[in-house]
Parts: C-alpha cells; structure tokens; sequence
C-alpha cells in the first residue's frame, strides 16, 4: 500500500509559478513509477508528466513542455512538479500517482493517486 499527499496548490498570476510536492508513505517508494496528472473542471483527467520506462528522460504533455519540471528524491519519499510560466489553462487539480507501469502515461494503470491540490491561475 502507498498512500500519497499532494501540497502546494493555490491560486496565482498568469506566467507565474508554483511548486508541487507529493510525499509517498511506506518503505516501497522506490518501486514505484510517478507520475503527475491533472482534471479541469468538466474533463477527464489528463496526463502530464512521468520519467519514461528507464528513468531516464521524462515525458511530458505537449501543453506542458518547456514550462513544467518532474522531478524526484527517493531518500523524501517526494516528487516534485515545478511549474511556470503559468496560464489560466492549467488551472486543475493536480494529483501524483504510482505505478509498477514504468513509463505509464494511462490513468487506468497508476494503483495509487493522492487527495489532489488545486491550481487555480488567474489571467
């Protein structure tokens, strides 16, 4: 079992930024694929990053690339979402998730998904 807690949504300027933080509990941390996904009002939830298959790159959204960052620290237990440059279109909830997919970009195949931390960009 994971469990996993997002922090550091909020509200913010156009071609601002915001950092994400997703702390994961339980000693199989590194087992797991991250990834981070995010639900806009009214659709479904959408990829957005997560390191390919080997870990060494990571794939990002079209709508994102350039501006976001993924990253990780196995010894927090914690991945990170460095976002900037932000527009009124990223507003959504934010989740991290896990998977044994390495290099997964389906929401069906990530096991565990955090609460959600809302990102809210005003224009």
């Amino acid at each position: 079992q994971v469990q996993l807690v997002e922090s550091g949504g909020g509200l913010v300027q156009a071609g601002g930024s915001l950092r994400l933080s997703c702390t994961a509990s339980g000693r199989t941390f590194s087992s797991y694929a991250m990834g981070w996904f995010r639900q806009a009002p009214g659709k479904e939830r959408e990829f957005v990053a997560a390191p390919n298959w080997t870990g060494s790159i990571t794939n990002y959204a079209d709508s994102v690339k350039g501006r976001f960052t993924f990253s990780r620290d196995n010894a927090k237990n914690t991945v990170y979402l460095q976002m900037s440059s932000l527009k009124p279109e990223d507003t959504a909830v934010y989740y991290c998730a896990a998977t044994r997919s390495f290099g997964s970009r389906s929401v069906p195949s990530y096991d565990y998904w955090g609460q959600g931390t809302q990102v809210t960009v005003s224009s």
